[in-house]
């Protein structure tokens, strides 16, 4: 098997695959014949600077064509892909470098100062060098055979007991995703798929434009910073048929924006967190459309949710997908692991096999209920997860980034409830120099910001 012949083959060259919406507003249609042939011509570069079968290639890419060319040229040589986000900072990066070991990263100009010395390098520039047929051209890598078990993907978690872990994916993983593209995601051919996740994050590396063209429609990225006024633009303009956001996201357009009608728009899903039936209400009324829970992890893929054509019942995760079986242990979630057709492979930094309670089940480590409809409700994690804004920060982030500030003692990181973010970081920090004040709360956010990623940063700090 190889996800790069075995679906984009599939489809006719010249049919779209992609619309690309630059930052500066410059738009692109890429058909799968041009994805097929750059992505051919970028894995001849991979291999050029010695990336091999199995090994990793990092990106530091945001939501444009660049970012899915190289997963396609990794997964057409059986190199393993690991997107990164963005907004890490060296710290992150390091981290995660540690823990997959990346011959090579691909990254924007102003990303690839982040990177730790003794990794190649591969900037915007120079793919673009790569890719133009008017230069000298490395010879295509040879399209891999591979097995649902060989190495695909990296994709790291929120580090919610300690430090972000490495979650590796095989090749399984990529068509496995046709599960939860028909009875979650629920794109129809010819459609045009909207996922907003930006790359590093699960649902971005299953939903921005492998779940669509599993399904036979379009996908649109957008390498933007959200605008709530012109989100609903591009889906007027662009006739989005399908949206995929964040519960913060559908809260700001919500109260920041006229939600008028969307003619074009058919389903709208949800993920990382309940949304508030409000705000269900709200775009009902407005656009005509439920919004459809759903939920995952970064290690199990899509679990739960409500598939097209559900009478949504908001707050509720919806039922187990067709052919998932869970079961609820002492109020935890758990997944059978050999019901998921995307169940992950183990740890970077544990190798070996996920360890399961009683062989065979896989503990979430989240809480819910089931009602005696077959519905579940989220109720918590076990642990002290913080969950804002469709992100899951580990406290420890958090405070490891406040307690490098010279002023600062001790910090300790929760989460405060918030009515559009679900929860924001709340820190509260012990000062070992210094006198509490507004100013130094807003420098040491500032701190933060430059210290872990920035949606991490505490929005309030408490001296104490």
């Amino acid at each position: 098997m190889n996800i790069v012949p075995d679906l984009l083959e599939r489809f006719p060259a010249g049919r779209p695959a992609l619309l690309e919406i630059s930052r500066d507003g410059e738009r692109r249609v890429w058909h799968f014949g041009e994805l097929i042939a750059q992505s051919a011509g970028l894995s001849g570069a991979f291999a050029a600077r010695g990336v091999r079968r199995g090994e990793v290639v990092m990106t530091l890419v945001g939501n444009r064509v660049e970012w899915v060319l190289a997963m396609l040229a990794c997964w057409r040589m059986g190199a393993v892909a690991m997107p990164c986000s963005t907004q890490l900072r060296r710290g992150d990066v390091e981290a995660r470098a540690g823990q997959a070991n990346p011959v090579l990263c691909v990254g924007e100009e102003e990303l690839l100062g982040e990177l730790p010395a003794g990794i190649e390098a591969l900037s915007m520039a120079d793919v673009s060098a790569v890719l133009d047929e008017d230069e000298p051209q490395e010879t295509p890598g040879s399209v891999a055979e591979l097995g649902p078990a060989d190495p695909a993907l990296v994709i790291f978690t929120s580090g919610t007991t300690g430090q972000p872990r490495g979650a590796l994916h095989g090749h399984g993983y990529l068509p496995g995703q046709a599960l939860q593209a028909e009875h979650w995601l629920g794109a129809r051919k010819g459609e045009l798929a909207w996922c907003t996740a930006a790359p590093g994050w699960s649902k971005s590396s299953r939903n921005s434009f492998l779940a669509p063209w599993l399904r036979g429609a379009a996908a649109l990225l957008h390498d933007a910073r959200f605008e709530p006024a012109e989100r609903l633009e591009i889906c007027r303009r662009e006739g989005v048929n399908l949206l995929c956001q964040a519960p913060t996201e559908y809260r700001m357009l919500a109260k920041r924006t006229e939600v008028g009608e969307l003619p074009e728009m058919r389903r709208m899903l949800s993920a990382g967190e309940a949304l508030d039936a409000e705000v269900i209400g709200h775009f009902r009324e407005r656009v005509g459309v439920e919004i459809a829970d759903g939920y995952g992890q970064t290690e199990t893929g899509a679990m739960t949710g409500w598939g097209p054509g559900a009478r949504v019942v908001p707050g509720s995760m919806g039922r187990p997908l067709p052919g998932i079986e869970t079961r609820v242990a002492e109020g935890e979630l758990q997944l059978r692991a050999a019901s998921s057709p995307t169940f992950f492979l183990g740890y970077l930094d544990a190798p070996g096999p996920p360890e399961l309670v009683d062989d065979e089940w896989w503990a979430t480590g989240d809480f819910v209920r089931a009602d005696d409809r077959g519905l579940y409700w989220y109720e918590g994690r076990g642990d002290d997860l913080i969950a804002s804004s469709g992100y899951r920060i580990g406290p420890d982030e958090v405070e490891s980034a406040l307690c490098s500030h010279p002023d600062v003692a001790e910090a300790a990181a929760i989460g405060v409830p918030d009515a559009e973010r679900g929860q924001v970081v709340k820190a509260f920090v012990v000062l070992r120099s210094g006198e509490p004040s507004s100013e130094l709360a807003a420098e040491l956010q500032r701190h933060a910001r430059g210290e872990t990623a920035p949606y991490k940063a505490p929005r309030r700090v408490e001296f104490v």
